[in-house]
């Protein structure tokens, strides 16, 4: 398992310094004056002279090449460069922001496969019944509603029409550390979340456990007297369970996706919220830094996902050569 997981390591840092070069090369194209992110509108009074001194500061008047060695050999000493909107170094704003995504992406992945394995084992319990096919007719419908959509209507609904909930932001000032305060802001961002993602995971774990259920060992347990329920999640949850940690591996992407669309649309100070911001604005250091972050953060995820089926199901094993295999 020690030169799997070096293995995948190594894989994981080649790709993030392919991933690295792209995102390079691709921000340094973009259209657009990244002056205006770090001196506003004083740069169009600036002369010609002013203007190519304020590139030299910044390093952007140097070859892409150039400017990508000194970038990358300065991740060697930990500094990621500055931040050309907010005038200090990018890893410290990434970190101010990273608190409020995790606190909204970890509670709503917990509470989308949470509340998924739940209503599949309730639509596989009662399979085709009235219930079961209203539940799926309702989800197919909800799923198929735009995220962006749904959070417009819930900030027109609980936030100007009745007053209850916040449009906007994380926390109160000077309330950062209420956690009832975060929570209320949380709401309707986490609607949002689990609407747009519980009925998509539902539906997949419901087939892998309705094909669970078609196999021979149930009959058997039936055969037993052992409850319907009780077969359902000690032994057909069971062994689907490396299929669903799959998913939720793969589902990462698919939720931080959702949690930058959720984060524009109630301007929730996040990593996603961030992101839009650094494009907007040109900030090629902290641009690139939120990239990185988040194509670490999706392998990692996969990479895990991957070790723990290993220790869930022993049935999987790691792939090995037929070399390896003459060999053992």
């Amino acid at each position: 398992m020690f030169g799997y997981i070096i293995k995948k390591l190594y894989i994981l840092l080649l790709f993030i310094f392919f991933l690295s070069i792209v995102v390079f090369i691709i921000s340094r194209l973009s259209p657009g004056e990244p002056l205006y992110a770090f001196y506003g509108e004083a740069v169009e009074h600036m002369s010609s002279l002013e203007h190519q001194q304020a590139l030299t500061r910044l390093g952007l008047d140097k070859p892409f090449y150039l400017q990508y060695l000194t970038w990358i050999s300065n991740i060697f000493t930990g500094d990621f460069g500055i931040s050309l909107k907010y005038k200090q170094p990018a890893i410290d704003i990434l970190l101010s922001f990273l608190n409020n995504t995790i606190y909204l992406g970890l509670i709503s992945y917990i509470l989308v496969f949470g509340l998924a394995i739940i209503c599949a084992i309730f639509c596989v319990y009662y399979e085709n019944t009235l219930l079961d096919k209203c539940i799926c007719k309702l989800g197919t419908i909800i799923y198929y509603i735009p995220s962006f959509w749904l959070g417009l209507i819930l900030i027109l609904i609980f936030s100007i029409n009745i007053p209850l909930l916040p449009t906007s932001g994380a926390f109160d000032i000077g309330m950062e550390h209420d956690i009832f305060n975060r929570l209320k802001h949380m709401l309707l961002p986490l609607i949002v979340m689990i609407v747009s993602h519980l009925w998509y995971y539902t539906y997949i774990i419901r087939e892998k456990l309705l094909l669970e259920t078609r196999k021979d060992y149930v009959l058997l347990a039936k055969a037993k007297g052992l409850s319907k329920l009780y077969i359902l999640i000690h032994h057909c949850l069971k062994n689907v369970l490396p299929t669903i940690i799959n998913i939720m591996s793969i589902s990462a992407t698919h939720i931080l996706s959702g949690t930058y669309i959720v984060e524009a649309v109630f301007s929730y100070p996040g990593i996603g919220y961030l992101s839009i911001e650094s494009a907007k604005y040109h900030d090629y250091n902290l641009l690139i830094l939120i990239v990185l972050f988040t194509g670490f953060i999706v392998i990692i995820f996969s990479l895990s996902a991957q070790i723990i089926n290993e220790l869930i199901d022993p049935r999987i094993t790691f792939r090995r050569t037929p070399h390896e295999h003459k060999q053992s």
